[in-house]
Parts: C-alpha cells; structure tokens; sequence
C-alpha cells in the first residue's frame, strides 16, 4: 500500500487484510505528515518511509519491489477496495497461472465513482484497447495482483504518476499473461490526493510509450 496522510481509513484497511489474509505481508510506503505510519506499525503493518515525498510511482516501485512473497497484491490505503478479494486475487496467481489480475472498479459505473473519473477512466481505457487490441476495462485500479518475478523482470519508468497504466499495458506487451477480475468499489475515507490534471497528462505519455516503445524483459 502507499500511503499519505489516510490516518482516518488505514487502521481498518489492514484490520480487513489481516480478517481474510492472515498470513500476508503488509508493506506500507508511507509520505505522511499525519499518524498515517504510527498507525499502520501499531497495526502490524511493515512501514517504509518515503519522507519528504517522491512521488506515487517511486513509492509504488519501492513497496512492489520490497514484497517478499510470491505473489504481490497492490491495494489503496483509502478503504475504497474489498481485502475480502485477496485471496482470490491470489489464488489466480498462484494457482491458475495470471501474472496480473486486474481487479477492475468498472464493469459498470460505480456508485462511489464520480461521473467526470468514471467517463476519463472509459475513455483512457477505449484508448489502449484499440491500441493493444484487447479488452481493458480499468487502467487506474488501486488493486491489482502480480506475480513477483515478473515484477522483477519489467523495466518499468516509476518516476511520474498514472503508474498502475504502465504495469498493466507493459506484461501485455511483453506477453505475460492478463486478465481481469471484476470487483466492487466503495466511499473512500479521507480526502484524496490526486491531481487529475497530472494524472491525465501521465496516462496518456504511458500508453504512447507503451504501446510505441521497445521493450524487453530485464532477464531471460
């Protein structure tokens, strides 16, 4: 998880992870100025601080790459996503042999989705399904399962926002095998932090140099 200032949501976020993934490691990367990271240790959350602040892509890269299980699943801090799904999630990892699952907010508009994020994210998603001639429904979701040594294996541009963008449209690209699970979504606690303006702006960069780019596994 990556978190800045959710001390109002980021005790029962892990509460829930804990209720149906007892055994998973929690890391959280954290850039609060607030009790976000207090919190989350006193919870029994792993924290790396990320402090001043980086940005969500490094903190993104550093808490996918400091997983120490098989199987990493990335979820937001804001109490907008279901930890009933983790095991789920990991399991079509796992056992079923995804090396990503997309859990997408969008098989249709979400209740707890403003009409302005719910139509951007449709379009960016209509984008890159005619670019990569497939189906995608949820470009930005918060949760997501990877396998990890494909983790290792991409050579990913953390620096900038709309991360997620890059690590579902690169495994396509390289030809990992993806999918898509679809999932509720809810109120989020807190305020968040986005600025849309940039978000958008880096969306639209990541699917060019995708879908433009040469890319190639780290290892063989």
């Amino acid at each position: 998880m990556i978190s800045m200032n959710e001390e109002r949501a980021v005790e029962q976020v892990i509460a829930d992870i804990r209720k149906h993934a007892p055994d998973a490691e929690i890391v959280v990367v954290d850039s609060s100025t607030d009790r976000t990271p207090e919190i989350a240790e006193q919870a029994g959350a792993r924290v790396v601080r990320q402090y001043p602040p980086q940005g969500y892509g490094k903190a993104m890269e550093i808490a996918l790459r400091s997983g120490r299980g098989d199987v990493i699943i990335t979820l937001d801090c804001d109490n907008t996503y279901p930890a009933s799904q983790i095991p789920v999630l990991a399991k079509m990892v796992r056992d079923d042999g995804w090396d990503v699952v997309d859990a997408s907010r969008l098989k249709r508009k979400p209740a707890a989705m403003p009409w302005a994020n719910y139509l951007g994210n449709r379009l960016f998603a209509t984008i890159a399904s005619v670019l990569f001639q497939r189906r995608l429904t949820d470009l930005h979701s918060g949760m997501r399962a990877y396998r990890k040594t494909m983790i290792d294996e991409l050579d990913f541009l953390a620096k900038g926002a709309a991360l997620p963008v890059e690590l579902l449209l690169l495994p396509i690209k390289l030809g990992y095998r993806v999918t898509t699970h679809f999932i509720e979504y809810f109120d989020r606690t807190g305020t968040s932090t986005m600025n849309p303006i940039d978000t958008c702006k880096w969306t639209l960069w990541r699917i060019w140099r995708v879908a433009n780019g040469t890319h190639v596994r780290k290892t063989a």
